[in-house]
């Protein structure tokens, strides 16, 4: 049977190695899929997805046409192999790198099989091929901001199956800040009673203007953990970020003895750096090991993230109790009393088994001594983190903020938050600087694409932002280095792009 060769060649991202071959396999009614116990969750997903589009009853069975195969002899737990041919498709690997494989496998059949109904008279042909594959980096991530506007838990379950279908790995949540508190903590309920509520929204910083109208939601503790067993099931790890010490007027507007001025503050509404941050108080530090602890009880993830960034210092300055805070632990400026703060919870969550992520501002005043950092003020953070010993994730803003604009014509875009980010310029990003030490590559970890919404107001939207930059992201955190051609990807994109229309994804057209 002759392999058509539009799908075999418009995978995404690229494999590191794929060998095509003349033959190919068709799925029909006498398809079954062969899986032994451990890969069984894997293998009821693409039995449902199958099933689904081609209307055939496929069962599960010891054996089949179509195989999955443990196989622990690969290299990393993300790798694995897949062979097509006449007599059906072998997928193998460790359970991550045979679920990556089904992802490979639904991108080699016709884009029709992400319908969710049947589709009468399609030909379900495999093409032909061998490959072998696995990831560049370990971190593979998107950062979704639910502060600025709220996200429902719908979309965040189908953002977690749009990364798994791109081999992304790590949905960095971004929980708190200064405009809304998202996460129910049952010691603390006013974090949410009060903290996920606002009165207004920006419509524009310069000049201000607002919407008119309020703003609020939250997750449940349960919410957050039917998304994290969600995104396990697709091996997304969820990573939780809870801001400190700045980005902190929420919950200080829920609990004013958390900040330093004693005064009664709102939600914010305006977008930008509030100075309203967390006191240095015993007290709060408390406070905030008592969030994260259960935090800790929802998100299994390794890292917990704690922001760190954009701590204006200006109420510390003026604050006698963050003065003689200062005095007693011997810090000579502010700045070290933020690396003081941070420190107090890398050694907390270090106690937890746990590991402290956050972004580069902590680096300023002492790098906490198990701190990883996320590099997002350019890549200069990061090379010194990474040449220091620390684990870096690289997200800096030139390359990977998709909140930024993808035009340089703003007039025919939605309205963002400045910038300029074309997918181009996605793709041509290296999370590997020429100015590391050979020690320092080996400390990225990855890189990241971050998904601020100040300016972006709803599901659709953030949508429209992220596809189809998140696919050159996606290739850049995956592929090998060696053999990426932009021409290459922009071919294999155009057919890319049919799946996601017909997954309802509202991408900005190439």
């Amino acid at each position: 049977m002759a392999a058509p060769s539009t799908s075999a060649s418009a995978l995404i991202p690229r494999p590191a190695l794929i060998r095509k071959a003349a033959d190919a396999y068709r799925i029909s009614d006498s398809t079954a899929i062969g899986a032994t116990r451990e890969l069984g969750g894997i293998a009821e997903k693409l039995r449902a997805e199958l099933s689904a589009s081609t209307g055939f009853a496929i069962p599960i069975r010891t054996s089949g046409e179509i195989e999955l195969v443990l196989d622990p002899s690969l290299r990393t737990p993300a790798a694995y192999t897949l062979d097509s041919s006449s007599r059906g498709v072998r997928i193998a690997g460790s359970a991550e790198g045979v679920f990556y494989g089904t992802r490979t496998l639904l991108q080699m059949l016709p884009p029709d099989v992400f319908r969710r109904a049947p589709v009468v008279g399609a030909d379900w042909i495999v093409p032909g091929a061998h490959i072998e594959d696995e990831p560049r980096f370990e971190w593979r991530g998107l950062l979704l901001d639910v502060c600025r506007h709220f996200m429902p838990k719908e979309f965040v379950l189908k953002l977690i199956d749009l990364m798994a279908l791109h081999k992304l790995n790590r949905l960095h949540l971004h929980l708190t800040d200064d405009q809304g508190w998202r996460i129910e903590i049952k010691k603390y309920p006013r974090l949410t009673e009060v903290g996920s509520k606002r009165p207004d929204s920006m419509l524009t910083y310069d000049p201000p203007t607002f919407t008119g109208e309020p703003h609020s939601g939250f997750y449940t503790q349960d919410d957050l953990r039917e998304i994290v067993a969600y995104a396990g099931e697709r091996f997304v790890c969820v990573v939780p970020e809870i801001e400190m010490p700045g980005h902190a007027q929420a919950a200080i507007a829920a609990y004013r003895k958390l900040g330093n001025t004693g005064e009664k503050l709102p939600v914010r509404t305006w977008w930008g750096i509030s100075d309203n941050v967390f006191n240095t108080e015993t007290s709060t530090l408390r406070f905030l090991q008592d969030v994260l602890d259960e935090v800790m009880e929802i998100f299994p993830s390794p890292f917990i993230h704690v922001g760190g960034d954009e701590c204006p210092k200006k109420q510390w300055k003026e604050s006698p109790r963050a003065q003689a805070r200062m005095r007693k632990e011997g810090l000579k400026d502010e700045e070290e009393l933020q690396s003081w703060f941070v420190r107090q919870m890398d050694s907390y969550l270090e106690s937890k088994g746990r590991r402290l992520i956050g972004w580069d501002e902590i680096l300023e005043g002492g790098l906490a001594p198990g701190a990883t950092v996320m590099s997002w003020r350019g890549e200069r953070g990061g090379i010194a983190a990474a040449n220091a010993g620390h684990d870096v994730v690289m997200c800096p803003s030139p390359y990977v903020y998709f909140d930024y604009y993808q035009s340089r014509n703003r007039a025919k875009e939605p309205h963002a938050i400045g910038g300029y980010i074309p997918l181009s310029k996605v793709y041509d990003y290296d999370p590997l600087p020429k100015a590391l030490s050979e020690t320092g590559k080996r400390h990225i970890l990855g890189a990241q694409g971050q998904l601020w919404t100040e300016y972006i107001p709803g599901p659709k939207h953030v949508e429209y932002m992220a596809f189809p930059r998140a696919c050159a992201l996606a290739e850049v955190v995956w592929s090998p280095a060696e053999g990426k051609d932009w021409r290459d990807f922009e071919r294999r994109l155009r057919p890319h792009l049919e799946r996601l229309a017909i997954l309802d994804v509202g991408f900005r057209p190439l």
